[in-house]
C-alpha cells in the first residue's frame, strides 16, 4: 500500500483522533477558565482548594464527558453538513457531564461555587460547538470561493420562497456535485421581498422574473412551487418560457407530505405543466376495494392506456393479473417491468388478438377474470382512413368477441375505453369506437356482466400522439406541422386517463358512459409553441411551423357528448354519467352481421354500412 492511500484510507481516523485531543485541551481548560472568570479574571483573588478540587477531579472529569461525547455521536456526525441536530447532541453531552460533575464532586466532598458550574457550562459548549461548526463555516467559504472563480457553474433562480424553495437552496448550496449558484429568489409575498433566504435575496415578483434572468444571467429556473394551483404554475412557467432559460419543476404537494423535497425530485418542465388545471385525482379507497383481491384482465396491456391501466392495478393488489397483447414487444416490455417493481404480483402476459374468438374464449375460461378493461384497438385516425375495414375488425368484432367472452364466462364488469372522437364522428376511427359503445350498451342489456365505456379526449404522450411527433420533429430541427391554425382538443395525461378508467369501473352500475369534464380546449398551433420554447428554441425564428391542412376525417374540435345524451353527476365532480341513447337492438344485431361479412371481403363500401349503423357518422375529406 503506497503512502497516498495510506493517508487517504486512515483520513477519518486522525480526524478523529486530533478531534478528540482537541475535546481534552477544551474540556481540561474550560474548568481552570471559568474559575478564572468565577475571581473576576484574577489569578490572585483564586482560592487554590478550587484549583486543587478541579485538578483531582480533572482525570474522572475527561473520561466521563469523553465517553458521553462518544455516546451522543459528537465523532460520528458529518460535521460539514452539521444542523440543529448536531448541535442538541453538543448541548446534551456538556449538560450530561456538568451534571456528573456536580453528583460526583458533591459526594466526594469537593465544594465548588454555583457560578463555576454554569461558566464551565456555557465555555464548554461554546468551546465544543464552535470547534465543530467551525469545519462547517470554513467549508462553505471554500465552496463560494471556488464557486465564484468557476465560470462552469449554472447561474439558477428559485421561484417559491416557502419549504420548498428553502430546502432546495439549501441542497444546492451544500451539495459539492451539483453545479448551480442560487442568485436569486422570487415569490410574489410582498412581505417577503427584500428579506434573505440562506443568503440569497428574495429579488422581486413573477413580473420581475424576465428582467432579472436578462441582468443577472440566469442559466436555469427552478420552480418550487408544489401547492400552488396548477392554473398559478401554469402562468408562472409561461412567463419563465419568454427568458429562453432552462426550467425545472419540483412534482406536486405530496413530495412536501411526504419530506421528500430535494434537487433530485426536480424534473424538466413537461408540455402537461402547461395545461393549466387540476389534475384528476384518483379516489383511492374506492379502486383499492374494487380491485384488490380479484382477477382483471387488460386487453391491449401494452399499449400507452393499458401498460398504464396495469401498473395502476398491480400497485393495488390484485389477485392475478392478466395482460393480453397482439404486439409481443410492448407485451414483454410491461412484464419486465411490473415483474422488478411489484416480485410478488401473480402476473399473466398472453400474447393473442381479440378478433380470434378461439383465443379469447380459451383464456376467459382457463383465467375466469372477474373484471376486464378493454384498451386493445386501433385508434391512428388517419391510417385508419386508409384501412377502414381493419378498424372495424379489430375496433368492433374485437370488443363484440372478448365482450362475449365475458358475458359467457361470468365476468363481472367489463369496461370499454372509448373515445370523444365517438360523438358525431367524422372518421372511421370514431364511427367504430361508436359501434362498439352500442355494443356495450346492447351487450349491457342482455348479459349479468355489467358493461360500460369510458370516454376521455386525446392523451399526452401516448404512442401516435402529437406530442411525441412534435418532439421528433424538434430534434429533427423542424418544421413542426400544424394541420390547422384552429384546431383545438382535449388533453389529458395518461395517469389521468387511466384514473378515469379505474374509477369508471368502481362507479358502474351497467350500460353508462363515463364522460370527464377535461376543462378547456387547447389549441394545438399553442401547443406546438409551447413545446418549442420547453425545447429552447423561438418559434417562427429557430423552428418553423407549418400548416399542411385538415387530413382526411380530422375535425377543427372534438366533443365529448352527443346532442341528444344528457349530463349526470357522480361522486367525483369531474366525472359525469352521458345517457345511453335507445336504439333497435335486434336491427342493430342484424346490421353487425352484415357489417362482418363486408368488412371481410374488404369492401369499400364499408363507410356506407358504419354510416347506416351510426347516423351521426359524417364521411368528410381533407379541406
Amino acid at each position: 500500500m503506497n503512502l497516498e492511500r495510506f493517508i487517504e484510507k486512515n483520513a477519518p481516523r486522525n480526524r478523529i483522533a486530533l478531534l478528540a485531543i482537541l475535546d481534552i485541551l477544551l474540556i481540561t481548560v474550560s474548568g481552570f477558565l471559568a474559575l478564572y472568570i468565577r475571581f473576576d479574571f484574577s489569578f490572585g483573588k483564586m482560592d487554590m482548594q478550587f484549583v486543587d478540587f478541579e485538578l483531582r477531579y480533572l482525570l474522572i472529569n475527561l473520561v466521563v464527558t469523553i465517553v458521553l461525547f462518544i455516546l451522543f455521536r459528537l465523532y460520528r456526525s458529518v460535521w460539514r453538513f452539521a444542523s440543529t441536530t448536531e448541535f442538541l447532541n453538543v448541548i446534551g453531552a456538556c449538560s450530561g457531564s456538568i451534571l456528573s460533575q456536580i453528583v460526583v464532586m458533591a459526594f466526594l466532598k469537593m465544594r465548588m461555587p454555583v457560578s463555576y458550574y454554569l461558566m464551565k457550562y456555557v465555555i464548554l459548549i461554546l468551546g465544543i460547538g464552535s470547534l465543530r461548526f467551525a469545519y462547517r463555516i470554513l467549508r462553505m467559504f471554500q465552496e463560494k470561493r471556488v464557486g465564484f472563480r468557476s465560470d462552469a457553474r449554472k447561474n439558477t433562480m428559485v421561484i417559491g420562497a416557502g419549504e420548498a424553495g428553502a430546502m432546495i437552496i439549501k441542497e444546492l448550496q451544500n451539495s459539492r456535485y451539483l453545479d448551480q449558484k442560487v442568485c436569486c429568489v422570487i415569490d410574489d409575498n410582498e412581505a417577503k421581498l427584500g428579506k434573505y433566504i440562506r443568503g440569497v435575496k428574495i429579488m422581486g415578483r413573477r413580473e420581475d422574473i424576465c428582467f432579472l434572468a436578462h441582468e443577472l444571467h440566469i442559466d436555469e429556473i427552478v420552480v418550487a412551487l408544489p401547492s400552488a394551483p396548477q392554473s398559478e404554475v401554469k402562468e408562472i412557467l409561461q412567463i419563465c418560457q419568454e427568458t429562453g432559460c432552462e426550467l425545472k419543476v419540483l412534482p406536486g404537494l405530496y413530495q412536501m407530505i411526504n419530506g421528500d423535497v430535494s434537487v433530485s425530485r426536480l424534473r424538466k418542465v413537461e408540455i402537461e405543466d402547461l395545461l393549466g388545471r387540476e389534475p384528476i385525482k384518483l379516489q383511492v379507497e374506492s379502486v383499492m376495494g374494487y380491485v384488490a383481491g380479484k382477477t382483471i384482465l387488460v386487453t391491449g396491456g401494452g399499449g400507452s392506456i393499458g401498460s398504464e391501466l396495469c401498473r395502476q392495478i398491480a400497485a393495488h393488489e390484485p389477485k392475478r393479473l392478466i395482460i393480453v397483447d397482439i404486439y409481443e414487444n410492448n407485451a414483454y416490455d410491461i412484464q419486465q417491468e411490473l415483474k422488478f417493481k411489484y416480485p410478488h404480483l401473480n402476473l399473466i402476459v398472453l400474447i393473442a388478438s381479440v378478433r380470434n374468438t378461439h383465443r379469447m374464449n380459451s383464456i376467459f375460461e382457463t383465467y375466469r377474470p372477474e373484471i376486464v378493461y378493454h384498451a386493445a384497438a386501433h385508434k391512428h385516425v388517419p391510417l385508419m382512413e386508409d384501412s377502414p375495414n381493419e378498424a372495424i375488425k379489430n375496433n368492433v368484432f374485437g370488443t363484440y368477441k372478448t365482450a362475449q367472452a365475458a358475458d359467457k364466462y361470468g365476468v363481472k364488469r367489463f369496461v370499454l375505453i372509448s373515445t370523444d372522437k365517438a360523438v358525431n364522428p367524422t372518421n372511421i376511427m370514431g364511427a367504430s369506437k361508436r359501434i362498439c359503445e352500442m355494443v356495450i350498451q346492447m351487450m349491457n342489456n342482455r348479459s349479468k356482466t355489467d358493461f360500460v365505456a369510458v370516454r376521455f379526449g386525446n392523451v399526452l404522450g401516448s404512442n401516435g400522439s402529437v406530442i411525441p411527433l412534435f418532439k421528433k420533429q424538434i430534434e429533427q430541427g423542424g418544421p413542426v406541422t400544424v394541420t390547422h391554425p384552429e384546431i383545438i382538443r382535449y388533453f389529458m395525461t395518461i395517469p389521468e386517463a387511466v384514473s378515469l378508467v379505474l374509477q369508471a369501473g368502481a362507479l358502474a352500475k351497467g350500460g353508462e358512459i363515463f364522460v370527464l369534464d377535461m376543462g378547456e380546449p387547447v389549441k394545438i398551433l399553442d401547443l406546438a409553441k409551447n413545446l418549442i420554447r420547453l425545447s429552447g428554441y423561438k418559434p417562427f425564428e429557430d423552428i418553423a411551423i407549418e400548416f399542411t391542412g385538415l387530413r382526411p376525417g380530422e375535425k377543427l374540435y372534438e366533443e365529448l357528448l352527443m346532442s341528444e345524451e344528457g349530463l349526470k353527476d357522480t361522486e367525483n365532480k369531474l366525472i359525469h354519467i352521458g345517457k345511453p341513447i335507445e336504439f333497435d337492438e335486434e336491427k342493430f344485431r342484424r346490421q353487425l352481421e352484415e357489417l362482418k361479412e363486408i368488412s371481410d371481403k374488404d369492401s369499400e363500401k364499408i363507410r356506407q354500412k358504419v354510416q347506416a349503423i351510426v347516423p351521426t357518422y359524417v364521411m368528410k375529406r381533407a379541406e
